[in-house]
């Protein structure tokens, strides 16, 4: 995996005003925090934080942050979008150390849809989680997590404990929440709850 570097520059003012001033010299506004030293608000150049975001390492990743001399890895935790533009706005950045034990989220996709016997009959995979918490160290966290859907009937449901996770990697929530389960069909219930009523 192609490691993401930060450039940034510690900015001198905050607040609206001094975000707003970031914005104009062309930089995202950014704060760094965790770890037991304060807030630090800094800036990366606006190129540079799109080239990086558009390689969808970025957000729940480890990245190395370059101030000067200085590097340090951290976890982009949080980044706002402009709602029209939908250019970056802000972003959070937490230290951490890359042996560190986090929780983090990670995305939830599916594979095998066509080898599930429920979902050739019409029924519906219906996902409750696109995220699952997992807890791992700063430098093992895992791109995603994939779940197999073969050989699930209508009716089954999948939960934490059903997962199979990387190695160094564990469930950082309870182990009966479900995140998905094959259901019938939405149209299959409205004509049975059609025929019913009509009797």
């Amino acid at each position: 995996m192609a490691e993401i570097v930060l450039n940034v520059e510690v900015r001198e003012k905050t607040g609206t005003g001094g975000a707003r001033e970031t914005r104009r010299a062309g930089m995202v506004p950014g704060v760094l925090y965790g770890g037991a030293k304060d807030p630090v608000a800094i800036a990366v150049r606006s190129n540079e934080f799109r080239k990086a975001l558009h390689t969808g390492k970025l957000l729940g990743h480890l990245v190395t942050l370059k101030y000067g001399a200085e590097t340090q890895p951290v976890i982009a935790k949080a980044i706002d979008m402009h709602p029209v533009t939908d250019e970056p706005w802000h972003f959070d950045l937490y230290r951490v150390d890359e042996h560190q034990q986090i929780k983090i989220e990670v995305p939830v996709h599916f594979s095998n849809h066509e080898a599930s016997p429920g979902l050739k009959r019409g029924g519906t995979l219906g996902v409750i989680l696109h995220t699952v918490t997992v807890a791992c160290h700063a430098d093992s966290i895992p791109e995603e997590l994939v779940i197999d859907l073969t050989g699930l009937e209508i009716g089954d449901a999948i939960r934490v404990s059903d997962l199979k996770f990387p190695a160094k990697v564990e469930a950082a929530m309870e182990g009966d929440v479900v995140v998905a389960s094959v259901t019938m069909s939405r149209a299959g219930t409205t004509d049975s709850e059609a025929e019913g009523g009509e009797g």
